[in-house]
């Protein structure tokens, strides 16, 4: 029987709204275990940065939508309509964005990895910004640790920043020729195409002016962060607040850095299940 049938929704604004609700019910469902069964321990270690520098399945599957709270309130609009935004670039160097997730009480990661505080909105929210950036810069560490892989996006770098050049250039990273590393200019040489910039210290100005790019999307982890806030280079941060506290000693967003203040102008603020999608943008 299926009285209990609506008629169905036509309006794209309509039809957003009904699979939000349908995407609440099925998320429950699965946390519930009505359907479905849960990721085995594996799969949930993944992380944030799950396929190794590609994308969660689930944040390739749909146009997943939130609610913006801010500017132009509205009950969904889709994650691309939220970041495809303008992003003029400086006179001397790119756009830098720098994407991240964060506890209530301030963690980037639990056990090492950012896995715990993302949910699909937010994988989708760095597969977005990927696709919309000319080029990626991460740290060393993070490149291990969430293990990444060529980028999904044709002719896409990745700039591996590290103080003294000891990574693992035979990852496929590298290999493909997608990877480059960040050096000093007294860092050992290495086997693999490089950018240096700095005596003693790496100059994230110097290597950001010599990168043939508009706009370069910064992933962490928090000591890049802390460099990236030093050199007053930060254009954008779209920070994930995760509805959690994790407690333990992970680090804060910019560990590291000096005492500093950059003020920054909240652009859009956006909502689902509790997880808050911000974009700031610095003050000009």
């Amino acid at each position: 029987m299926r009285e209990h049938v609506g008629p169905i929704a036509t309006d794209p604004h309509d039809l957003a709204v009904a699979y939000r609700h349908l995407e609440a019910a099925t998320g429950f469902a699965e946390r519930t275990g009505s359907i479905g069964r849960p990721l085995d321990d594996g799969r949930r270690r993944r992380g944030r940065f799950e396929n190794s520098h590609g994308d969660p399945p689930i944040a390739r599957s749909y146009h997943r939508t939130v609610r913006r709270l801010l500017p132009d309130p509205t009950d969904a609009v889709t994650v691309r309509e939220c970041y495809d935004v303008r992003r003029p670039r400086p006179a001397d160097r790119p756009w830098v964005g720098l994407c991240m997730v964060a506890s209530l009480d301030g963690s980037t990661v639990v056990d090492q990895r950012s896995a715990a505080l993302s949910n699909p909105v937010d994988a989708e929210v760095l597969h977005t910004l990927r696709d919309l950036a000319d080029l990626i810069i991460v740290g060393a560490s993070t490149v291990r640790i969430e293990g990444y892989l060529p980028p999904k996006k044709a002719g896409q770098r990745v700039g591996v920043v590290s103080r003294r050049g000891h990574v693992d250039t035979s990852l496929p990273l590298f290999t493909s020729g997608a990877g480059f590393l960040i050096l000093p200019e007294d860092a050992p040489p290495v086997a693999v195409p490089n950018i240096r910039a700095g005596v003693g210290a790496l100059d994230l100005g110097g290597v950001l002016a010599q990168l043939d790019a508009d706009y370069v999307q910064a992933e962490g982890g928090a000591t890049l962060n802390a460099a990236l806030a030093e050199a007053d280079v930060i254009d954008e941060l779209d920070l994930t607040i995760s509805p959690q506290i994790s407690g333990g000693d992970g680090p804060r967003l910019t560990v590291g850095a000096p005492a500093l203040l950059r003020p920054m102008t909240l652009a859009h603020l956006a909502e689902d299940h509790g997880f808050l999608f911000t974009r700031w943008v610095r003050d000009r």
